[in-house]
């Protein structure tokens, strides 16, 4: 058998690839939008792929199965479970063969058995995978975003994400069930999950690229709980809000994403250009690092930078029907067409228009001014508490918040900063921190844009603050 991880560290997802040697046939579990990086790999192992499926009706990613079933000319495999809001709109379309509880997708001497595993979704399936060629006995467990390395898929999205009233309960129930269909499984199986540390679709997954039942049984909170209640309760607890694109992610996958290929390339815009956007309310993003757009940027931009969090913070903060601008400095990155392919991993498809980073010398001669985040140390930011002439924000996640903070300081996270703006008080300079000063410096950016002009960055963040013996609390009201 030939297993392929295809890892994105941008989305902290994970496809599989899974083929047999003697046949040279293979399937493809939970591709995304990028359907060359499946084909190269195909070609890799000298494989065809033959076959296409993915485990559920993803939220935080576009879909890339449909696109690469047409492109490597497979057939195309869909779950058939769940209630009717749930099923795809275009499995008969695009003629795709609907999997049920027990069906088999075959591909050479390989087995893959669709087991029906709701909670996170209701239409998710899992496959047990068996090599024929070798033995009957199931090698592992391909459990998409049912059973990560060290969590399990969160079940709350449907009320969260989509709106359904009474879905974390629903699906924190469905997932206890699903649960227990492992208990005749044994410890050595193998189990190959759908994300990585960083994905918001679990709230503690780590960093493994694949586990076992055992260790999971053995390690993951998930299997700790004796009875029902107490699973429910657990599980729910502590999940944050997921981001607001996982709404629309949803109905573009159930009813057929787009494929990429012949969309045009956004227009490269002159600092004459950019400064009508800004003054019409446009989205100006600029990817370049915290540091260089601390020192100097224009006026009415957000600072997302182009590294891995990036895809993660522009579904925060970037709205889905949004127009967006990006000033990209190529230099300390990638450049504006990988960017682009980034942004529609996520279903952002707008990008109309892009800048370099010498935009900024250009705006500067052209005797526009520029703006600054000043920074602060945090010596200085204990005087300032000390007299009360500083407003500080802790712009942490609410877990972080509740583990330790500064007294009396208020918890807005990031993602929903923008949106929170007003609550922040007229008259004192406000102080954004976070753990170690790269969402804060972000979240400075946004109150910039907002029209709170007089922000500074904690230098360091909370890290150094406690660091420097500064008083902290836990828990308390956010």
């Amino acid at each position: 058998m030939i297993l392929v991880r295809l890892f994105n560290e941008k989305l902290a997802q994970t496809s599989w690839l899974i083929g047999d040697d003697e046949t040279r046939q293979a399937v493809v579990v939970d591709p995304n939008r990028d359907p060359a990086s499946y084909m190269a790999a195909a070609q890799k192992e000298n494989v065809r792929i033959v076959a296409v499926t993915e485990t559920h009706i993803h939220a935080d990613f576009v879909s890339g199965s449909r696109e690469l079933a047409k492109r490597a000319g497979a057939k195309l495999y869909l779950s058939d479970m769940g209630e009717a809001p749930w099923k795809y709109a275009f499995a008969e379309s695009d003629g795709a063969v609907l999997l049920s509880e027990g069906d088999v997708i075959e591909v050479g001497s390989i087995r893959l058995h669709a087991v029906h595993t709701p909670g996170h979704t209701p239409e998710h399936l899992s496959f047990v995978v068996i090599d024929t060629s070798v033995s009957k006995v199931p090698i592992g467990l391909l459990t998409g975003d049912f059973i990560f390395a060290g969590d399990v898929g969160r079940p709350d999205l449907l009320e969260k994400s989509a709106g359904v009233s009474g879905g974390a309960q629903e699906g924190a129930r469905a997932l206890f069930a699903s649960m227990q269909k492992l208990k005749g499984c044994p410890d050595y199986a193998q189990l190959w999950p759908g994300h990585g540390s960083g994905s918001a679709c679990g709230k503690g997954i780590n960093a493994m690229p694949q586990t076992t039942l055992g260790y999971e049984r053995a390690t993951n909170h998930a299997f700790g709980y004796k009875d029902e209640d107490a699973f429910i309760a657990g599980v729910l607890e502590g999940q944050t809000d997921p981001p607001p694109y996982f709404a629309h992610m949803k109905n573009v996958n159930r009813a057929g994403p787009e494929t990429l290929s012949g969309r045009e390339r956004a227009a490269r815009v002159s600092v004459k250009q950019i400064a009508e956007i800004v003054s019409k309310g446009g989205l100006v993003v600029d990817t370049r690092p915290t540091a260089d757009f601390a020192n100097e940027h224009i006026p009415g931009t957000i600072n997302i930078p182009f590294n891995k969090a990036f895809l993660g913070w522009v579904g925060w903060l970037v709205p889905v029907d949004a127009d967006i601008c990006l000033i990209i400095d190529a230099r300390k990155g990638g450049g504006i067409d990988e960017a682009v392919r980034d942004l529609a991993m996520i279903g952002m498809e707008r990008v109309t228009a892009w800048t370099g980073h010498t935009v900024i010398d250009t705006w500067k001669s052209d005797g526009r001014a520029v703006e600054q985040t000043p920074q602060m140390s945090v010596e200085e930011l204990r005087a300032k508490i000390a007299d009360g002439s500083v407003h500080v924000v802790d712009v942490r996640n609410p877990g972080e918040w509740q583990d330790g903070h500064i007294p009396g300081v208020k918890n807005m996270p990031l993602g929903v900063i923008g949106g929170r703006a007003g609550e922040i008080p007229n008259g004192k300079p406000v102080v954004v921190h976070c753990q170690g000063g790269t969402r804060s410096s972000i979240a400075a950016s946004v109150l910039q844009a907002r029209g709170v002009k007089d922000v500074i960055n904690l230098t360091g963040g909370f890290g150094a603050y406690t660091k420097a013996g500064g008083e902290i609390e836990r828990g308390g009201e956010k």
